[in-house]
């Protein structure tokens, strides 16, 4: 598999790839072509070939590509299978609503802990997940080391709590705080969460034009 210069682009394409290729699989289609999959995914033909052709030579001239193989292939490129560890950092409404209703296993991660400063919940657990205080958490990633934060406190807790996980040897923050986090290299890779930039780019969609 080759992984080197490709685009942010293409990257952010490989999750509906892996999605669609999902459905498929499940649906019990066993091969599809790259024009059939540029139809269902709209996506030029063009572009899928070119995106997949990144990582490797996957497809077979007068087949198409054989959707189990090709599944567990983008799987690989996104690294599902690496055995991946998550911790969440803040269970409020939405710390609690991501550890009880996302299926963090079904992208390669294993959800090991939640932390928090708030008496009621520290000590106890929200669904399966242990919560911690905040105060224990270099110790805890220490012991056990986490491949992601979940970040969902306060916005004005957000960079010092982000400081603390780049010293703790996190290597990626999911960011939810509505507040855009860039650590500085070596650190963290960070991806921000906005849902109300999904909002109000629908809002221009459906917007008409005077």
């Amino acid at each position: 598999m080759k992984k080197n210069k490709v685009s942010n682009a293409v990257i952010r394409r490989l999750p509906r790839y892996y999605r669609h290729l999902d459905d498929l699989f499940r649906g019990g289609v066993v091969r599809i072509s790259s024009n059939a999959l540029s139809r269902s995914m709209g996506f030029t033909a063009s572009q899928i070939r070119q995106d997949l052709s990144c990582f490797g030579e996957f497809g077979q001239q007068g087949y198409g590509y054989n959707v189990e193989n090709l599944r567990k292939e983008v799987a690989e490129i996104l690294g599902m299978n690496r055995g991946h560890s998550a911790v969440i950092v803040g269970t409020g409404n939405l710390g609690r609503a991501l550890i009880q209703n996302f299926h963090f296993e079904k992208s390669g991660f294993a959800l090991t802990a939640a932390f928090d400063v708030d008496p009621a919940i520290v000590g106890g657990q929200v669904g399966e997940v242990p919560v911690y205080h905040i105060d224990r958490l270099e110790e805890y990633l220490q012991q056990h080391p986490a491949s992601v934060a979940v970040l969902t406190v306060p916005r004005g807790a957000a960079h010092s709590i982000a400081d603390r996980l780049a010293g703790a040897g996190v290597r990626g923050i999911w960011n939810f705080t509505n507040t855009d986090l860039a650590l500085p290299a070596p650190g963290p890779v960070v991806e921000n969460v906005h849902f109300a930039d999904s909002l109000r780019t629908l809002s221009y969609m459906i917007t008409d034009v005077e």
